[in-house]
């Protein structure tokens, strides 16, 4: 049954219709697994919060096929899209979802989210409070059985999947994560995504070596493009540390051909490095800088200083930005969220 009161939550109209043509594939194709166990049919729990399982009582080939994932992939076919979160969602903000490559989708799993464990090696306010580390205790062994799972799972899937590592906590501090990436079976149809603040990569990535040999893509989260914005902003972080991980990146990079990417989180104390960041992806090679507009995690006690978005300043440094956008004449430099933000600007006056 549809939890109405969690969509409220999240300010989500179960009841509109979004006519929307192209049919969105996550629901059919990706599943996201939390540290609690809930299995999520979307990329981001926010775009589409309804679980469709949890993997602690349940086989992950079970939650895949149960009624509730039929149900809101149901609302995809109908283009209603009643129980996305158009306000959220990159891509329903940007008007163009991804398209199906075929007209009725297979339904395997292509992509596998982990958000198993959110220990971490930093305090960034943006992300949290306190420090987050779990090696002993309940939410360790809980990471542990999730991990195992997973891996018995992808012990038997045949067909093609990606599986992304992080976004909640950081890989390489994470014990739950390494031993996921150590006991992950070695199989030519899987390949990896990892999501890291990249100042454990140099230290940790030869103990993983068959993840880092099959990675497809590496994001490195870096808020701050000069020494003083990026240790105010990354706490417990040292410029010079994640200067060494970008480096050691850039040299995997180039042995294993992984697709590489600096995410930096648009904010009041650092929107006057955008451009410098671009400096600095450039500069060790990236194939893409994502630029994303400060989100409120609940985190930040005066969040509400954060909005710049309509500040003389900011809209001169984004137009800036945008010129280098034209510029380049390619996709190396993304900023959908700031893009959206300013048409809405736009829009009001």
């Amino acid at each position: 049954m549809i939890n109405k009161r969690l969509f409220e939550q999240y300010s989500i109209d179960v009841d509109k219709n979004l006519k929307i043509k192209t049919r969105c594939p996550r629901p059919f194709d990706t599943v996201l697994i939390d540290k609690q166990g809930s299995c999520y049919a979307c990329e981001c729990q926010s775009w589409l919060p309804q679980s469709i399982g949890n993997l602690q009582i349940q086989d992950l080939s079970e939650i895949l096929q149960s009624k509730m994932a039929q149900h809101l992939q149901s609302s995809i076919t109908d283009q209603t899209y009643r129980y996305c979160n158009n306000k959220q969602c990159s891509w329903l903000l940007d008007k163009k979802p991804p398209k199906w490559k075929m007209d009725i989708p297979q339904r395997r799993i292509k992509h596998l989210r982990l958000a198993i464990d959110d220990s971490c090696n930093l305090r960034c306010p943006s992300c949290r409070k306190n420090m987050i580390f779990h090696k002993e205790g309940s939410a360790y062994n809980l990471g542990i059985k999730l991990a195992d799972k997973v891996n018995d799972w992808l012990h038997n899937y045949d067909h093609p999947i990606q599986a992304h590592i992080g976004s909640d906590g950081d890989p390489f501090a994470s014990h739950v994560y390494r031993h996921f990436m150590a006991q992950t079976p070695h199989r030519d149809n899987i390949k990896y995504s990892i999501l890291t603040n990249g100042l454990m990569f140099k230290e940790f990535h030869e103990k993983v070596p068959y993840v880092i040999s099959n990675l497809k893509e590496l994001g490195v989260s870096i808020d701050g493009a000069t020494k003083d914005t990026y240790e105010k902003l990354r706490l417990g972080g040292r410029w010079e540390k994640i200067l060494e991980g970008l480096e050691c990146m850039a040299e995997q990079k180039q042995k294993h051909g992984f697709r590489f990417i600096l995410h930096f989180v648009v904010q009041k104390d650092n929107y006057h490095e955008m451009e410098n960041i671009i400096d600095l992806g450039e500069q060790f090679g990236a194939d893409r800088v994502w630029l994303n507009k400060i989100e409120d995690w609940g985190t930040m006690d005066d969040f509400g200083s954060q909005n710049i978005w309509q500040t003389p300043e900011y809209q001169e440094q984004l137009s800036n930005l945008i010129s280098r956008i034209h510029k380049r004449n390619d996709r190396f430099i993304e900023c959908p969220t700031l893009i959206t933000e300013a048409v809405r600007y736009r829009n009001k006056n």
